[in-house]
């Protein structure tokens, strides 16, 4: 090797050292920037100036516990004892919470010395431990009260409204109403509600005990008032839950029947015509390059609201997803299996029903029960749009920000029923592919 090949190979490997020191610092920098550059588009600042833990909090206590409402009205001095402040879940008359007393002047008794006392007249009265007592009068649309000027970050008062957090509960004042919430761990009323002669009855009273409803046998009254329970609705839910299913079922199913012969036109090996070839990838790239929820809405606007409304937009989307991988499947078939069956007499029909088919039937197979499985979660955001199924329900609890535990409850049913799709896709593809996940 002479001198001059060596300088070559010289400047060669220091070319390459620059260039990798170049990439190893560069990428690094071009990252930095971009989180730099994310960091004040989005607002990050902002944002964390706007966050609000107080109500992050409180939402997050909502979610695995329940409040009872004391409310009274101000306008005629009548009390009610609530679950969550809904008439469904009202106690029934004569009965309130264990820590409410009284008759003239109602106690509530909030736990950590905190004490609510509704007095004659709309007036309040507010024992607060380390603050002192508050006293409120309701008089029209106002309300009055002692409270200083300078008042802590967990009272927010005004002429209108006064409103009390404390770690025990909150009070809330308006010149209709004045209302006391308390909270306690669990979703009360699940399974019975007030009006079930089985609330308050433990498991083993129900299963073994005497007959507690004179006309109805335990279990199967206790599994008629749990599943038509007004509150938690149990029987709707489910039936949401179907509805879902359904949604994604049709959709896929209905894409995978309407894809396969369009995938042989897509074909080149079968669909030798390049202009008809060229059409039908040319529609697949248009149905699945719009979202399933742009044709949601657009479907919602021709057809109305409804479960078949998103069957259809999972429909569309999949047709041109399955199009596009049911047509690379038949490029790769092999011929040899093919032409044995050609060489039996076989009509095209029946070439490709058992020389082409059974081929491409692992992979078809494979890819219709794994959308099914993402399409059943897909069908719960197109549900909130359409109206129908655990997706409207779900929107309607976050809208009314009153029930998170509810919120929970769906977000949980949903979660499962993902899981009960994926173990049964896995199943499928055992059964009728013979592999299974692992």
């Amino acid at each position: 090797m002479t001198s001059l090949d060596i300088q070559a190979s010289k400047t060669h490997a220091e070319g390459l050292f620059r260039r990798k020191r170049l990439f190893a610092f560069g990428v690094p920098a071009v990252i930095l920037v971009y989180f730099a550059y994310i960091f004040f588009a989005f607002d990050v600042p902002g944002l964390v100036q706007r966050a609000n833990m107080d109500n992050a909090r409180t939402l997050t206590s909502d979610i695995w516990s329940h409040k009872v409402h004391v409310t009274r009205d101000n306008r005629n001095g009548e009390i009610s004892y609530a679950v969550e402040g809904e008439r469904k879940g009202e106690y029934p008359e004569g009965k309130r919470p264990a820590w409410v007393s009284g008759a003239d002047v109602i106690t509530v008794d909030l736990g950590g010395d905190t004490i609510v006392r509704f007095l004659p007249d709309n007036r309040t009265e507010i024992d607060v431990p380390g603050f002192g007592s508050v006293e409120a009068q309701a008089e029209g649309r106002t309300v009055t009260t002692n409270l200083p000027s300078d008042l802590p970050d967990w009272i927010n008062a005004s002429d209108r409204r006064v409103a009390i957090a404390t770690p025990e509960g909150r009070i809330t004042l308006t010149g209709s109403k004045t209302e006391v919430f308390n909270y306690f761990a669990g979703w009360e009323l699940f399974w019975f509600t007030f009006d079930s002669p089985y609330h308050g009855m433990g498991f083993g009273q129900i299963v073994f005990g005497e007959q507690i409803d004179p006309e109805r046998r335990n279990i199967i009254g206790a599994m008629s008032d749990f599943w038509h329970n007004k509150m938690w609705r149990h029987k709707d839910i489910a039936w949401a839950l179907g509805e879902t299913i359904l949604m994604a079922f049709l959709g896929t199913m209905g894409a995978a029947m309407i894809a396969l012969p369009l995938a042989f036109l897509a074909a080149k090996r079968f669909a030798p015509v390049m202009l008809l070839r060229t059409a039908t990838r040319r529609l697949f790239d248009f149905v699945r390059g719009v979202d399933a929820l742009i044709w949601t809405v657009v479907l919602a606007r021709a057809f109305g609201p409804g479960p078949m409304t998103g069957a259809l937009a999972i429909l569309i989307t999949d047709t041109g997803t399955f199009g596009k991988t049911f047509s690379e499947a038949l490029e790769n078939v092999d011929d040899k299996q093919i032409e044995g069956v050609t060489s039996t007499g076989a009509k095209p029909l029946q070439r490709y029903r058992f020389g082409v088919i059974p081929q491409v039937m692992p992979v078809l197979l494979a890819q219709v029960l794994y959308f099914l499985e993402s399409n059943t979660r897909s069908a719960t955001i197109i549900g909130a749009i359409t109206g129908g199924g655990i997706g409207l329900m779900l929107t309607q609890a976050i809208q009314t920000q009153k029930d998170w535990e509810e919120v929970a409850y769906y977000i949980i049913l949903i979660i499962l029923m993902v899981m009960v799709m994926d173990w049964l896709s896995g199943w499928l593809r055992g059964k009728l592919i013979g592999t299974k996940d692992g």
